[in-house]
This record gives C-alpha cells, sequence and structure tokens, in this order.
C-alpha cells in the first residue's frame, strides 16, 4: 500500500483522513490525517503520526504524553479515500485523559448491556430477580456460584460436549460479572488487568 493509491481529490486540503481503532478491544480512538510524509513516517517507524492541520507539521501521536499508538494492522476503505489503523495504545489516547477521543460507552456488545443490567440491579435490588437473590446472599454465595459453574463449564469441556460447555460458560461469565460488581469492579477494570499483563 501505498500513498499515492489513495484518491483524495475530494478529501480536505488533500489529507487522507484516518480511523484509529483499538486492535484489542476494537474500541475507535481517534480521527486524524495524514499526508505524504505522515503516512511513510508511521509506516517506517510502526508509530502513528499525523499531519497537524493547525500547526502544519508532522506530529507523532504520543512524543509528549508518552501514549504512543503501534501500529498492527492498516486497512484502506473500498473507495481509497480513508484508511483504518488498528493500533496497540500504550495509554489513553485523548489529550482529556480518556481512552478515546469519542464519548462512547467503555463496553460495546451485550456483555456491556449485561453487565449494565447487573449494576442497575444491585442498584435498585427489585424483587423476585435472581440478581437480587445473589446481591442479597452477599459475597461468599455468589463466590461459591462462580466455582460452581467453573467446574461445570470444565466437566463439559473434558467430555467434549461443546453446546453444554457454551451454556455453562454463559453461566460462568454472568456469575463472574456478579462478583465483580458486588467487589466494586467492572469489565473496563477487568480489560485494564490484562491490558498491562499484555505490555
Amino acid at each position: 500500500m501505498k500513498f499515492e493509491d489513495f484518491k483524495l481529490e475530494k478529501c480536505a486540503d488533500g489529507l487522507l483522513p484516518v480511523i484509529i481503532q483499538d486492535t484489542d478491544t476494537l474500541k475507535v480512538l481517534m480521527l486524524g490525517y495524514m499526508n505524504a510524509e505522515a503516512f511513510q513516517k508511521s509506516v517506517e517507524t510502526g508509530l502513528v503520526t499525523f499531519f497537524s492541520r493547525s500547526r502544519q507539521t508532522l506530529w507523532t501521536k504520543g512524543e509528549t504524553s508518552g501514549n504512543f499508538l503501534h501500529i498492527v494492522e492498516m486497512y484502506p476503505d473500498c473507495d481509497m479515500d480513508t484508511l483504518l489503523i488498528k493500533a496497540h495504545p500504550d495509554g489513553p489516547t485523548c489529550h482529556r485523559g480518556t481512552t478515546a477521543c469519542f464519548d462512547t460507552r467503555e463496553n460495546e456488545g451485550f456483555l456491556g448491556t449485561l453487565e449494565a443490567c447487573i449494576r442497575d440491579r444491585h442498584a435498585k435490588m427489585p424483587a423476585e430477580h435472581y440478581t437480587t437473590y445473589l446481591f442479597n446472599k452477599g459475597v461468599n454465595k455468589i463466590a461459591q456460584k462462580v466455582g460452581e459453574e467453573a467446574v461445570e463449564m470444565v466437566i463439559e469441556a473434558v467430555d467434549g460436549n461443546k453446546e453444554r460447555f457454551l451454556y455453562e460458560a454463559g453461566d460462568l461469565v454472568y456469575h463472574l460479572l456478579v462478583l465483580c460488581e458486588q467487589m466494586g469492579f467492572g469489565i473496563k477494570d477487568l480489560e485494564e488487568e490484562l491490558a498491562v499483563r499484555h505490555k
């Protein structure tokens, strides 16, 4: 892939719009722009480098904050006028200190929805809900259920029963999220813990 392959006739100032996505979480982190020099430097160094429209100069993301974006993969769009870069961020991408420049939900997909439901149950404790029952019983009961579901999942895995394994894995994830809520943690905390280990 070369910069001259892109069709920039309709792009602002002839600059290439570049979308940055976290390669692990798939969260969209930011939008920036590249000229030919910024593109080439990004390819050569493996660090995302943009062209600053306000300062009219190159800038490597993280050169002052230390929060570099390490390039993993690059994909042009179907019209060859936008670039998607999947990257490993060293820290918060936004200058505000947030993960991304877009204020979307931290946890996308159904797991985030499930976590929000569990958190809501914990706050409101509606009667006749299983999640409420678990919170009323406390950490010992919830931890016991996590252990039970883990054992059941392992048994199904060893027996080679894929359908039952998936069912028990779902039970385990649900109870684990309940236990995390009880302990004051969420999916974001798990992601951050795993990201630190990954480095």
